[in-house]
């Protein structure tokens, strides 16, 4: 019995020591949208402390298409084992299970949660060159009741916070507005300067720099109150007229589902030390007008996730937004 016992105290200490000694190789942090991207700026802006944190290169892989879903289900199908990860939106793991009629993946039982990254919000822009009529929301309200269809906003893709925000929108102000899709931010920005669509509520952090070139005109952004990094910029709700107008959502970063605890526990401890520290945090406020995660464990994340399926499928229904 005593022998016994002895050689299997190896086997029982196995997964402590693999759990100890990750990551030993690099990992794959995927996103669903292009180079350029809010999301590819965030990943590539905390590349360099991650990688120090952790001790590995972190390789990002940019697979766009389908509103993020061909990167989510490539990391559903991956093995648990912390090195194929996912940056993820609130559009990709909490919109898109409403939004999509068939997904090859369930947005929460094929991923595990591993750290909130902090709250998006957007900006609605038009071209100041080719839009020169639409110079307040007031121009763009009166436009869009005079011609349905007439006037296009377009999105980073089906199911992108870009296309919900215009469809809220378009929903709280009884307008009939044409949605035209492109694969990511640079496709539709580029649109945008080109005069092919009218509008665009990019997110702020890549919309930044063509406002204040003076490229776009930003008619409002979609929080409850003025970012610091557009103070002159008011609100949706103020510019509008269209009190409690909110559309924001958020950065997440998942795992295939099955991730042991430790394993998690062990990057949202690294993911924390880039995002909280305070040259990072500043970052984020001032160039990307990102909310610091108002929240540390993936359990509060998860949550979230959780909440937010709810309260965006509940939109979805009502304003009867769905795709193929």
């Amino acid at each position: 019995m005593h022998r016994r016992t002895l050689l299997a105290l190896p086997l029982l200490a196995t997964p402590a020591l693999a759990q100890e000694t990750f990551p030993s190789r690099p990992i794959t942090l995927l996103t669903g949208f292009p180079n350029g991207s809010g999301l590819d700026i965030f990943a590539r802006r905390m590349q360099e402390p991650l990688q120090r944190i952790l001790g590995q290169p972190l390789v990002i892989d940019n697979r766009s298409g389908a509103g993020g879903n061909i990167a989510s289900d490539f990391v559903a199908k991956a093995r648990p084992d912390g090195y194929t990860l996912l940056f993820g939106t609130a559009g990709t793991h909490a919109i898109n299970q409403s939004l999509y009629r068939t997904l090859p993946f369930h947005v929460v039982r094929d991923f595990t949660p591993i750290a909130h990254m902090g709250d998006v919000p957007n900006v609605l822009t038009t071209s100041a060159e080719r839009r020169p009529n639409l110079r307040g929301c007031p121009d763009v309200l009166a436009a869009a009741r005079a011609r349905p269809q007439a006037v296009s906003y377009g999105s980073t893709g089906n199911g992108a916070s870009t296309h919900l925000a215009g469809a809220q929108f378009g929903a709280a102000a009884d307008l009939d507005m044409l949605h035209v899709p492109f694969r990511g931010q640079p496709f539709t920005q580029t649109a945008l300067l080109a005069g092919d669509i009218d509008l665009f509520f990019n997110q702020v952090g890549p919309a930044l720099g063509a406002i204040r070139g003076g490229q776009t005109r930003a008619i409002g952004v979609t929080t409850a109150a003025r970012l610091p990094a557009l103070p002159d910029v008011p609100t949706i709700a103020e510019a509008c007229n269209m009190p409690g107008f909110v559309s924001t959502t958020w950065y997440g970063l998942f795992g295939p589902a099955g991730m042991p605890a430790a394993l998690v526990n062990r990057i949202n401890g690294a993911i924390q030390q880039v995002i909280r520290a305070p040259d990072f945090v500043d970052w984020l406020v001032t160039t990307q007008a990102i909310a610091p995660p108002p929240v540390a464990t993936p359990a509060e994340f998860a949550a979230i996730q959780l909440r937010d399926i709810e309260s965006w499928g509940a939109l979805v229904r009502r304003i009867g937004v769905t795709v193929d």
